[in-house]
């Protein structure tokens, strides 16, 4: 995997990000033409995707038709053995996350710029 690694200044404040965060704050930033925004919801990602490794995370994204949609997912490998087969590629190679959606009982994925909030 390529090492990235970027440093930008908000307001007073340094955030240093590195490899994927770095990817997921360039995607982000270019598709929202905002850096800004690309810090932020590249930090928000990066806190969903631990959330979901270790459990069940509550968020909401924009979905395509422009509405909200709220999900409680999980990449818990004690709550998705059974429906993963490994043999996909990663949808961070496409700028998107893959969650299982435990209401849904379904894998769904949502672009990185649209993540709205995470509880």
């Amino acid at each position: 995997m390529e090492t990235t690694s970027m440093a930008c200044r908000v307001m007073s404040d340094v955030a240093v990000v590195n490899g994927m965060d770095a990817k997921r704050m360039s995607v982000i930033a270019h598709r929202t033409n905002s850096t800004e925004i690309g810090i932020l919801k590249a930090m928000m990602i990066k806190n969903l995707k631990e959330g979901l490794r270790n459990g069940i995370k509550r968020f909401v994204f924009v979905k395509k038709d422009g509405s909200l949609r709220e999900c409680y997912g999980t990449c818990n490998p004690q709550f998705i053995r059974t429906v993963v087969n490994g043999r996909g590629d990663s949808r961070e190679n496409y700028a998107t996350t893959a969650v299982w959606d435990i209401k849904k009982g379904a894998w769904i994925s949502f672009r990185w710029e649209t993540l709205v909030q995470v509880f």
